[in-house]
C-alpha cells in the first residue's frame, strides 16, 4: 500500500514554492514587518513636498521617465533581495545579514557600519523634515522652531522604539491612516481641478534643471523599500514576508507616485509647479488632511530608521566582527529588542539634528543607500553564477542578469547623482573592507565565495585553498572509470547529468602494463578519450593511467588525482557485465574488491546499469515525460540520490523531468506520519519531488512501482567485497527487469539544508568565544587577586605599626583580626584567578584545536 499524492497535484515543494517554514523567532507578518514600514517609508516627504516640484522642473513625459527608472532600481533589486531571501533562513539584520553571507565578512561588515550610520542619521533628516513642515503649521508660535520639534519628534519616536517592534506597528498603524486620509483628500480635490488641455500643456518642462539634477530630487523617495529587510528578525517567515512585503510595497508606491504625477500636470501649471513646493496643499480638498498626511509620512519614514538601524547594529555585533561593538549584541525581552542599538541610534539623531546643516552629509548617505543596493544585486549575481547546488531560491521570477543590471543601474545613478559623494562612500566603504579582511583570519560563516572561485578554479585555486570548508560548499567531482568502450558513452551521458554544471568530470582509463611502450598507447587512449567527449558533447577531462596492477593502480589514483583543495568525492563506474564472458571484467567478487578502494578513500559510489537501448529510448523521450525514481532509505546515501537526482533536472533534456521519492515507514510511524516528514524534508532543501509511502519494499514492490520509470536510483551497501542491495533486496535479479538504473553508496554525509552558521565556521565562532569568555574571567579574577594582595599588605603594614607604637590590646586585637581577614581574601582570590586562568588556558587550547581540525 502507498500514501502518494495523485498525478494532478503538485510535489511537496511546489505546493509551498512560495512559502517557507517559519525560521525566526519573531511574531510579525508580512503586513506589519515588511509592507508597512516600507510603503511608509516610500510615501515619504518626496510625494508631499517635492513630487509636484519634479514634474513642474521636468515636464510630465521626463518626470515619469524618472519615476520609472528610479522604480526600475527597486524592482531589480527587490528580485535579487527575494532570490536570496528565499535561498537562506534569513537572520536578523536585513541588508547586513544577506550581503555578509553570500559576500563575505569584508564586504558585510562595511556594509553593515555605514547602512546603520545612514539609517540613524536618517532619522535626523525626517525627522527634520517634520520639524520644518510643523513649524510652517504653527507659524504663529515661538516654540515651534525646527530643530526644537524635531528633537521632540525624534524623542518621542525613540519610546516607540524602546518599547519594540509590537508598540512601533501599533503607531504605524495610526501613521499609515492619516496618509491615506492625505492621499485621499489629494486625489478627491483632484476631480474638482482636472484640466485635460493643462494636462497636454505639462508635457513640457517648465523649468531649466538637467534630467539627473531633477532625478536626484527624487531618489530618494525609492530608497525605503528595504525598511522591511531590516526588521527580518522580528519576522515570524522572513522568506515569505520579505518578497512578498517589498514586492507590494513597491508595486503599490509606484503607482501612487505615476499618478500623482499625473494629476499634479493635470491640476497645476507647470509654472507653478515648478517654483512651490506647496502643490499637494493646492489640490487637496481638505488641506489640513495634507499637513496631516506630511506629518504622517515624515514621522513614519523616522520611525522606520529608528527600528532599522539597531536591528543592522544589532546582528553586525552578533558577529563579533568589531569586538567595539559587541555590547550592543545583547537585546531585551521577548523579541530580543536592541535596546542598547536604540540609545546609540538616540543619539546620533539627536546630535545630527543639533549640528542643523544636512547637506554636506546628505549625498554621502543616500549613497550609503545606493551602494548596498548595488552590492545586494551584485552578491546576488554571484551566487547564482557560482552555480552551487545549494543555491535553489523559491523565488521563480529571478535571473542572475537581472541582478547584474540593477547592480549597474545602481553604479549609474550614484555616478549620475554625485560623483564626489560616490567617491567619498566608495572610500569609506573600501577601507573599512581592508581593515576587516586583513583583521580576520577567519570566517565566522559560510559565504558564497568559495563557490564562486570554484568556477574560477585557474585563477582562484590558491584563494580556496586558504578558505575553511563548508558543507555548502559540496559539489561532484567525479572520478568516472570506463575501459569499454562500447558503454562509455552512456556512462559519460550520466555522468554529465548528475554533475548538473556544478563541478568537475575525469574520465579515466586504467593500462594494465608498464615501460616505453606504455607511454604511447596511454597517449593514443587519452586521445580516444578526448575524441569520445566531444563526441559525447559533454564537459568533462581525460586521464589515461598506466599501471602494471588495476587494484594498486586505483588505490594510488584515488589518493592523488586532484589539484590545491580540489579532489574527487564520487567514483563513477559501470555495474558489472552481468553476462561473463572469458574475456569479460572481473567478477562480482573482484568488482567489489575494486569498490573498496573508493569507499576507504571516502569517495561516494555510483555504479550504472544501462543497455544503449535504455539510452536510446530516452533519448527519443520528451522531458517532461521522463520519470526519476529515488528509492530513500534513512542513511547517508538517501540525500545523496534526492541531491542527483535535482541535479539532473538542472539538464535541458531533464528539467522537466518529475522526481518520485518512495521510502518505507519508520517502525513507529504511520503512512501520513511518514509523508508529513517526507514532505517537510522536501519543502526544507528545496527540492521538487513527488513523496510515496510503501509497505514492504522487495525487488517486486520496486520492479512495479519503477517499470516505467526513466531512471532508477537504488542504494546499496558493502559487506566486505560483496555488494548487498538496499531493503534487502537482490541487485542482479531486480536489475535484469527495471530501466536504466544507478546504485548509490555514500561515503560522505550530504547535508542539504546547511545554514552558514553552521559546521566549522560555527564550530570555531562558539570555541573562540568561550575561550574569550573564560579570558574576561580571568583577567576580572587576576585584578581581583591583585587588589587582595594589595589590602593583606596594608592590614600587615597598620598592625606592625600599631605594635611598634606600642598600641592598647582592642586596637592590637582589631588588626589582628583584619590582617586574618585580608589573609584569607587573599587566599581565596588567588586561587579563584589560578582557577579562571587555567580554565582560560584550556579553553585557549581548544579553541585552538578546533581551529586545527577544521582547517586539516
Amino acid at each position: 500500500m502507498s500514501a502518494a499524492p495523485k498525478p494532478e497535484e503538485a510535489p511537496a515543494a511546489r505546493q509551498l514554492s512560495t512559502t517557507e517554514a517559519p525560521q525566526q523567532g519573531g511574531r510579525l507578518g508580512t503586513f506589519a514587518g515588511v509592507f508597512t514600514p516600507s510603503v511608509l517609508t516610500i510615501l515619504g516627504i518626496i510625494l508631499f513636498l517635492r513630487l509636484g516640484y519634479v514634474v513642474g522642473q521636468a515636464g510630465l513625459g521626463r518626470a515619469l521617465i524618472i519615476i520609472a527608472i528610479a522604480n526600475g532600481i527597486s524592482i531589480l533589486t527587490s528580485i535579487s533581495l527575494s532570490a536570496v531571501a528565499t535561498n537562506l533562513r534569513v537572520g536578523a539584520g536585513g541588508d547586513y545579514y544577506l550581503i555578509s553571507r553570500t559576500l563575505g565578512p569584508g564586504f558585510g561588515a562595511s556594509i553593515g557600519i555605514v547602512l546603520f550610520l545612514a539609517q540613524a542619521v536618517s532619522i535626523a533628516f525626517y525627522a527634520i523634515g517634520f520639524g520644518e513642515a510643523t513649524s510652517a503649521i504653527l507659524a504663529n508660535y515661538d516654540f515651534a522652531h525646527p530643530q526644537m520639534v524635531a528633537a521632540g519628534a525624534v524623542v518621542v519616536l525613540f519610546v516607540f522604539a524602546w518599547l519594540g517592534s509590537d508598540w512601533a506597528t501599533r503607531f504605524q498603524y495610526g501613521v499609515m491612516i492619516a496618509l491615506c486620509a492625505g492621499l485621499v483628500s489629494f486625489f478627491i480635490g483632484a476631480t474638482e481641478h482636472w484640466d485635460s488641455a493643462l494636462l497636454a500643456d505639462s508635457w513640457a518642462p517648465a523649468g531649466d534643471l538637467p534630467f539627473w539634477a531633477i532625478f536626484a530630487i527624487f531618489f530618494p523617495a525609492v530608497t525605503g523599500f528595504t525598511q522591511g529587510v531590516s526588521m527580518s528578525g522580528d519576522l515570524a517567515d522572513a522568506g515569505k514576508s520579505i518578497p512578498r512585503g517589498t514586492f507590494l510595497a513597491v508595486g503599490i508606491s509606484a503607482v501612487v507616485y505615476f499618478a500623482v504625477a499625473v494629476v499634479f500636470a493635470a491640476t497645476l501649471p507647470g509654472a507653478s509647479l515648478a517654483t512651490e513646493t506647496d502643490a499637494m496643499w493646492k489640490v487637496s480638498k481638505v488641506s489640513w488632511l495634507a499637513d496631516a498626511g506630511v506629518i504622517a509620512a515624515t514621522l513614519s519614514s523616522a520611525l522606520a530608521s529608528f527600528m532599522g538601524a539597531p536591528r543592522i547594529l544589532q546582528s553586525l555585533a552578533s558577529d563579533r566582527i568589531f569586538p567595539l561593538l559587541s555590547i550592543f549584541a545583547k537585546g531585551s525581552g521577548a523579541t530580543n529588542n536592541p535596546r542598547r542599538g536604540v540609545l546609540l541610534s538616540l543619539a546620533i539623531a539627536l546630535a545630527t539634528i543639533w549640528a542643523g546643516d544636512l547637506n554636506i552629509v546628505a549625498p554621502v548617505v543616500s549613497m550609503f543607500f545606493l551602494i548596498s543596493y548595488g552590492l545586494l544585486n551584485y552578491a546576488t549575481y554571484v551566487e547564482a553564477r557560482s552555480n552551487s547546488p545549494y543555491f535553489r531560491p523559491r523565488f521563480r521570477w529571478f535571473h542572475p542578469r537581472l541582478s547584474l543590471l540593477g547592480a549597474v543601474g545602481c553604479l549609474i545613478a550614484m555616478v549620475a547623482l554625485d560623483p564626489t559623494a560616490a567617491a567619498i562612500s566608495a572610500a569609506i566603504l573600501y577601507a573599512i573592507f581592508q581593515y576587516v579582511d586583513r583583521r580576520s583570519d577567519i570566517s565566522r560563516w559560510a559565504d558564497g565565495r568559495r563557490s564562486s572561485r570554484f568556477q574560477r578554479i585557474r585563477q582562484e585555486l590558491h584563494g580556496i585553498a586558504d578558505e575553511m570548508w563548508h558543507p555548502r560548499d559540496w559539489r561532484p567531482v567525479l572520478l568516472v572509470f570506463t575501459n569499454d568502450v562500447a558503454r562509455r558513452e552512456r556512462l559519460m551521458r550520466f555522468a554529465s547529468w548528475i554533475e548538473g554544471g556544478a563541478g568537475f568530470t575525469t574520465v579515466v582509463k586504467l593500462l594494465p602494463g608498464q615501460g616505453a611502450r606504455m607511454e604511447r598507447e596511454r597517449e593514443a587512449a587519452e586521445d580516444e578519450l578526448k575524441a569520445d567527449i566531444e563526441r559525447a558533447e559533454i564537459e568533462a577531462f581525460p586521464l589515461v593511467v598506466a599501471t602494471p596492477d588495476l587494484s594498486s593502480g586505483l588505490s594510488v589514483l584515488l589518493q592523488s588525482q586532484g589539484l590545491g583543495p580540489i579532489h574527487p568525492n564520487t567514483v563513477l563506474m559501470n555495474w558489472f557485465d552481468r553476462h561473463p564472458r572469458s574475456d569479460s571484467p572481473p567478477g562480482l567478487e573482484s568488482f567489489g574488491t575494486y569498490l573498496q578502494h573508493a569507499r576507504r578513500r571516502d569517495c561516494n559510489i555510483v555504479l550504472l546499469e544501462a543497455t544503449d537501448e535504455d539510452l536510446s529510448a530516452l533519448t527519443q523521450m520528451p522531458g517532461k515525460k521522463r520519470t526519476i525514481d529515488v528509492w530513500f532509505e534513512e542513511d547517508a546515501s538517501g540525500p545523496l540520490m534526492l541531491l542527483f537526482a535535482y541535479l539532473m533536472t538542472r539538464d535541458e533534456d531533464w528539467k522537466r523531468a518529475r522526481i518520485r521519492l518512495f521510502a518505507a515507514p519508520k517502525p513507529d510511524e504511520t503512512h501520513e506520519q511518514t509523508l508529513a516528514r517526507l514532505t517537510a524534508m522536501l519543502i526544507d532543501v528545496r527540492i521538487e519531488a513527488y513523496p510515496e509511502v510503501v509497505d514492504n519494499v522487495n525487488e517486486r514492490m520496486i520492479s512495479t512501482r519503477s517499470a516505467q520509470a526513466s531512471i532508477v536510483f537504488l542504494p546499496f551497501r558493502l559487506r566486505g567485497d560483496s555488494l548487498v542491495g538496499g531493503f534487502g533486496v537482490t541487485l542482479s535479479s531486480l536489475l535484469e527487469v527495471l530501466p536504466m538504473s544507478a546504485l548509490v553508496l555514500a561515503a560522505q554525509d550530504i547535508d542539504l539544508d546547511a545554514r552558514p552558521e553552521e559546521g566549522p565556521h560555527g564550530d570555531i565562532a562558539e570555541a573562540m568565544d568561550a575561550a574569550d569568555s573564560y579570558s574576561v574571567v580571568a583577567a576580572k579574577t587576576a585584578k581581583e587577586a591583585v587588589e587582595a594582595s594589595e589590602a593583606l599588605a596594608k592590614a600587615v603594614k597598620e598592625l606592625e605599626r600599631a605594635r611598634v607604637k606600642n598600641a592598647d590590646v582592642e586596637s592590637i586585637a582589631a588588626l589582628e583580626l583584619a590582617h586574618e581577614n585580608a589573609a584569607e581574601a587573599h587566599e581565596r582570590a588567588v586561587r579563584r584567578a589560578a582557577k579562571a586562568k587555567a580554565k582560560a588556558d584550556q579553553a585557549g587550547r581548544e579553541a585552538e584545536a578546533v581551529r586545527e581540525e577544521s582547517e586539516d
